[in-house]
């Protein structure tokens, strides 16, 4: 007998059939979106390869395998009819499907919009690539494999950091795999009714903070309704300017107080307090000393996180003036300075190190803090205004990352005079509860930055407000007449109530106001008689006002000149259908009633999102920057998605 066909077509066969696989992970690669890798050698070759080995086999045996072979590569590469998505991340031997656990009941639910998916998880063939050294400039805590290097997509990118790298992503037909959601967010329960001869004082700090109406408008636009915590009513009210009075001169602002009916409830009203900073020379502003501390762990190399920090600091950069300066620290597994401090006139230098950086890496927010505080007290100078700007998502996962003992540090710091104000960036492992707490200890801002057009808005429109203050620990305690008024409620604050006594207590840290800012709060009143009344009476109670008392309410306001010990009291009595009910005042109202829709609306009644977009749409009034006609679109999505 003839003897079968050499060794040599054996190994061809084997070289088709590694290109098929090849071929197989690229196609599909190519349906999900990822550009084709272009595959070269004997498969490219493949019919042609084919014919040759059937000419010159002549063994049944060897004709059958050959044909085989070659109709299996055929159904690799022709597409199937089920669509597989394949991750552009690739693995290396230690990361392989089969050497991985059985993913948890979390990560089967999980999916990037936030709901859940029920599509089974499919078995593919994964390719094992080749490791291959990260650039000098790239940190050795991102791996990447041969083809995403193509790509240039670090294989460590859908984890947020290396604590995470270790976990394959689960195949799903419909979406590629994340990391399971880790937000936590800063917020209590919603402030309850009180009856207002049981308890007839209210207390609580002021907020400028905008983070939450940006963290809602992120998720709506993702098409979610927010997280219920995300919420905190006082945010989105106070994130839109307002046209209140102007303090009178020598005065830092001016309180402007309106009583009118309640939009959702017949039978109660409105106590709307507008308080209006005054906004100084802008011209005769102190130099401005700014450390950029900026988190660049693995978590942050999405593109709505370190990429927009850089464009945005960008930005704040063309609003400097030459003899102002910029320091830049950065920290992942360890902190480092990346930029002494220069002059804001080298631009070229600040943005060539800006631009440098790459994220990777665990997050040591508090070695970072540490250095940038550090660097900030070697930058002060009598006269000058001194900032560190933290720009994370709050995943801090080295050193200090329990709020409470974060609130300590910041507390002790900013008596030095440095404040420390911070922007959010990412959404998925975004720690608000963490940058709250930094922010508010550290007498500085907290801003949640999705889009550009946010860091215009933060670090340009009101770069002022937010480093320069006219007002520390400011605080405001309403009293409400019980012979007036029955029940009320504050809408919002929940994060920020004082106790009573803390109102004349000097040495309890409150909210601060910036330049030009503005701060609006908003209670809720019943007065004595009305139908909409909550609570019953008790049989044991007496009002110790009298009766004919015109006043329904005393407002009292403690404020801090920056740098002075002693608080300073402005006060004025509360009137029955005090001040004009504008398009401002109208507005604030709609902004309200959203939130708490947002929030389930335990006290609205049958009041809709439609009647929010009716009142809002009506009250635009001068909207220059759109920003309300935008609170009117994401009105509109809210209503749709809670459908």
């Amino acid at each position: 007998m003839t003897a079968a066909t050499p060794a040599p077509d054996a190994s061809r066969r084997v070289e088709n059939l590694d290109m098929a696989q090849k071929n197989f992970a690229c196609a599909q690669g190519s349906r999900a979106g990822m550009r084709p890798t272009v595959v070269r050698g004997p498969m490219a070759r493949l019919t042609e390869g084919a014919k040759s080995m059937l000419n010159a086999l002549s063994h049944r045996g060897a004709l059958t395998a050959t044909t085989a072979i070659a109709a299996v590569a055929l159904v690799m590469i022709v597409p199937q009819t089920r669509d597989i998505v394949v991750s552009p991340t690739s693995w290396t031997e230690s990361r392989r499907p089969e050497a991985q656990p059985e993913p948890s009941e979390a990560d089967q639910e999980y999916s990037p919009l936030g709901g859940t998916s029920e599509a089974p998880l499919v078995e593919a063939p994964v390719a094992i690539e080749e490791e291959v050294a990260p650039p000098p400039s790239q940190s050795p805590n991102v791996r990447l494999s041969k083809d995403a290097a193509r790509f240039g997509i670090a294989s460590d990118s859908l984890y947020g950091n290396e604590a995470r790298s270790s976990v394959a992503p689960t195949f799903r037909d419909d979406s590629v795999a994340s990391s399971p959601n880790t937000e936590a967010f800063a917020n209590s329960d919603v402030n309850p009714l009180k009856v207002t001869a049981d308890d007839p004082v209210s207390t609580f700090s002021i907020d400028v903070d905008t983070a939450s109406y940006s963290i809602i408008r992120s998720s709506l636009m993702n098409g979610q309704l927010p997280p219920e915590d995300a919420v905190r009513v006082e945010e989105m009210v106070n994130y839109f300017p307002y046209n209140y009075p102007a303090p009178a001169e020598g005065v830092p602002f001016r309180p402007t107080i309106t009583v009118s009916p309640t939009p959702w409830n017949e039978g109660t009203q409105l106590v709307h307090i507008g308080i209006q900073g005054v906004l100084p020379e802008i011209d005769s502003r102190s130099p401005l000393n700014l450390v950029f501390l900026i988190d660049t762990s693995g978590s942050m190399q999405d593109a709505d996180k370190l990429p927009l920090l850089k464009q945005s600091f960008r930005l704040l950069l063309s609003e400097l003036r030459p003899d102002d300066q910029v320091s830049i620290v950065t920290y992942a597994g360890s902190a480092g300075q990346v930029l002494e401090p220069t002059d804001a006139s080298e631009r070229t230098k600040i943005l060539t190190a800006l631009e440098q950086l790459e994220a990777g890496g665990s997050t040591a927010g508090q070695a970072g803090l540490q250095q940038a505080y550090q660097v900030a007290e070697g930058m002060a100078a009598d006269g000058e205004v001194t900032r560190v700007i933290l720009a994370t998502d709050g995943d801090f996962n080295v050193g200090l990352s329990d709020p409470d003992a974060l609130k300590d540090f910041i507390s002790r710091k900013r008596d030095s005079g440095t404040f420390l104000s911070v922007l959010g960036f990412g959404r998925g492992n975004l720690d608000d509860a963490t940058m709250q707490a930094l922010a508010q200890n550290g007498n500085g801002q907290a801003a949640y930055v999705d889009t550009l057009s946010e860091a215009q808005k933060v670090l340009v429109d009101q770069l002022t407000g937010a480093l320069f203050p006219i007002a520390n620990d400011v605080k405001i305690q309403v009293e409400f007449n019980p012979a007036q008024i029955a029940e009320y409620r504050l809408i919002g604050y929940e994060t920020r109530t004082l106790r009573r006594e803390d109102f004349s207590n000097d040495k309890v840290d409150a909210g601060d106001i910036g330049a030009g800012h503005s701060v609006t709060a908003i209670y809720e009143v019943t007065p004595v008689g009305s139908d909409a009344i909550r609570n019953g009476p008790l049989r044991y109670s007496a009002n110790q006002a009298p009766e004919e008392a015109e006043e329904i309410g005393f407002f009292k306001l403690r404020y801090k000149i920056p740098g002075a010990d002693q608080s300073q009291l402005i006060e004025q009595p509360i009137l029955p259908d005090q001040g004009v009910r504008g398009d401002d005042v109208e507005f604030s109202y709609a902004i309200a009633g959203f939130g708490q829709l947002l929030r389930g609306g335990a006290y609205l009644g049958n009041w809709s999102y439609d009647d929010a977009i009716a009142l809002a749409t009506a009250a635009k009034g001068d909207d220059p920057f759109g920003y309300r006609a935008e609170a009117v679109t994401l009105m509109r999505l809210a209503q749709t998605l809670s459908r």
